[in-house]
C-alpha cells in the first residue's frame, strides 16, 4: 500500500462532492425554467439532476499489479453518471403565463428547492470532512518528517 493512497482516496471524494454540489446549484438555478427542453414539438420543463455516487472498484488484475509493484491500488468515490429524476413535473395554476395550457395551467420543473437546500448542505458538509481528512493525513505526514530530525 503506498503513503499517499489517503491523499488519494480524500481528492476523490472531494471531486464527487464538488459534481454534486454543480448539479445541486443548476437544479436551484432552473427551479421556475418551464422551458428546458424542446421534445416533440413542444418545451419540456427542467427536469432535476442527481449524480449517482459509486465505490471504485479495480478489477483482479489491477489489484495483482499494484501489489506486485508495490505502487497499492487506488480507492475512493466516483460519479458514474448524472441521471435526471422522473417525477412528474409540478402543475401551477397560471393563465396568464406563457406556456400555460388550455385550462390556464403551467407545468413547472420537479425541483423543490427546500430538498435542494438540504442535499446542498449534506454535500458542503461532506466536502468538509474530506478536507479534514486531508489536513489530519497532511499533519500525520509532517509529524513524521520531523521523527527524523
Amino acid at each position: 500500500m503506498k503513503l499517499t493512497s489517503g491523499f488519494d482516496v480524500t481528492a476523490s471524494a472531494l471531486t464527487a462532492q464538488r459534481l454534486r454540489m454543480d448539479v445541486i446549484s443548476s437544479n436551484i438555478a432552473n427551479a421556475e425554467t418551464t422551458r428546458g427542453s424542446y421534445v416533440n414539438g413542444s418545451y419540456e420543463p427542467y427536469k432535476r439532476k442527481m449524480v449517482v455516487l459509486e465505490p471504485m472498484k479495480p478489477s483482479f488484475s489491477q489489484m495483482l499489479n499494484a501489489q506486485m509493484n508495490g505502487s497499492g491500488v487506488t480507492a475512493g468515490v466516483k460519479a458514474a453518471r448524472i441521471v435526471e429524476d422522473q417525477a412528474a413535473p409540478r402543475l401551477m395554476y397560471n393563465p396568464s403565463h406563457p406556456d400555460a395550457d388550455a385550462l390556464g395551467y403551467v407545468k413547472m420543473p420537479n425541483v423543490d428547492v427546500m430538498k435542494e437546500m438540504v442535499d446542498m448542505i449534506s454535500a458542503s458538509r461532506s466536502y468538509e470532512a474530506n478536507v479534514t481528512a486531508l489536513n489530519a493525513t497532511k499533519a500525520m505526514f509532517m509529524k513524521a518528517l520531523e521523527i527524523g530530525k
